[in-house]
């Protein structure tokens, strides 16, 4: 059973992808990025901080923090790949800017086909053996085929079919989620999952990169003057990444070979399961910190009515 996960690993990781961009096309329809042209301050503000702030935390991590070389290629993919799809959900639960979070979410989905690869590029070259060379032209393909095509295909599912596009989207990401169980569950018993053997110190860095795109997402969005509602929707897509591609990325940069150990595709892993993880926790937070933020500013206006 090893032998087949590890064989067919990199299609998991494919499939969870493309099911998880079908099931958040088939949320989405052409008047959500239509949008942008009432709010462009919101939405360049997102985009710079998701394209460029994001990526260059992930550099000051990669130079001035001690990690082994899997754990700075791990925080690298996950610099280089845009929001990800629950963070729409969060920023509904948190009382943020659903729309702007849907368009941010879209536009840097497109936009990751350029990014994602020239991204990695800059960060992870120096980690690589000598040998190697960022296949930029199959990480593009990649995302086109997994991530852009299965967006829009779900979208013209939402246009043909509404009354089913609900169904559709839930089975979608269900799958999806079943898709990580496999990846999590394939390597624990490939024995290439061993946090206990992870220092303490490593992991603590680690957590504190999610740490930092948290503080400066906060901080940032703060100084542009937006309102509430758009420093919420801004501060879940910093936080909530596309874990989903991360695995597609680390499937096709460090392909599983049976009976043969990779410790640095291991703790990119490892990295990609955790961050995953973490980002759900400080997630949560966010929601209930902002609920209740929100709730106080609508009692004061009730009040001052």
């Amino acid at each position: 059973m090893v032998g087949l996960y590890i064989e067919y690993e990199y299609w998991v990781a494919a499939v969870q992808l493309i099911l998880a961009m079908l099931g958040m096309g088939a949320g989405l329809q052409l008047a959500d990025f239509q949008k942008v042209v009432a709010q462009p301050k919101a939405v360049t503000v997102g985009l710079v901080m998701q394209l460029v702030i994001v990526p260059l935390i992930g550099l000051v991590f990669i130079l001035y923090t001690d990690l082994p070389p899997g754990m700075i290629i791990g925080i690298a993919i996950i610099a280089a790949i845009p929001g990800g799809t629950i963070s729409n959900v969060f920023t509904l639960m948190a009382r943020g800017n659903v729309p702007l979070s849907i368009s941010i979410t879209g536009l840097t989905s497109v936009a990751c086909l350029v990014t994602t690869p020239l991204i990695l590029d800059v960060l992870i070259s120096d980690y690589m053996t000598d040998s190697f060379t960022m296949p930029v032209v199959r990480i593009a393909t990649e995302i086109g085929l997994c991530l852009l095509l299965p967006l829009m295909l779900g979208m013209v599912f939402l246009r043909l079919f509404p009354a089913y596009a609900k169904q559709f989207s839930t089975a979608c990401v269900r799958g999806s989620l079943l898709g990580i169980a496999m990846i999590a569950l394939g390597s624990l018993g490939a024995g290439r999952l061993n946090m206990a053997d992870t220092p303490v110190a490593d992991l603590a860095l680690l957590f504190g990169f999610i740490i930092g795109l948290t503080i400066v997402g906060l901080w940032l969005t703060k100084t542009f003057g937006l309102a509430q509602k758009d420093n919420t929707a801004i501060e879940m897509e910093v936080t909530v990444r596309n874990i989903n591609l991360g695995f597609l990325l680390k499937a096709s940069l460090f392909p599983l070979v049976a009976g043969e150990s990779n410790p640095v595709a291991d703790m990119v892993l490892l990295s990609l399961l955790l961050y995953g993880s973490w980002q759900l926790v400080m997630g949560v937070v966010f929601i209930f910190w902002r609920r209740k933020q929100a709730e106080a500013i609508e009692r004061s206006l009730s009040t001052a009515l």
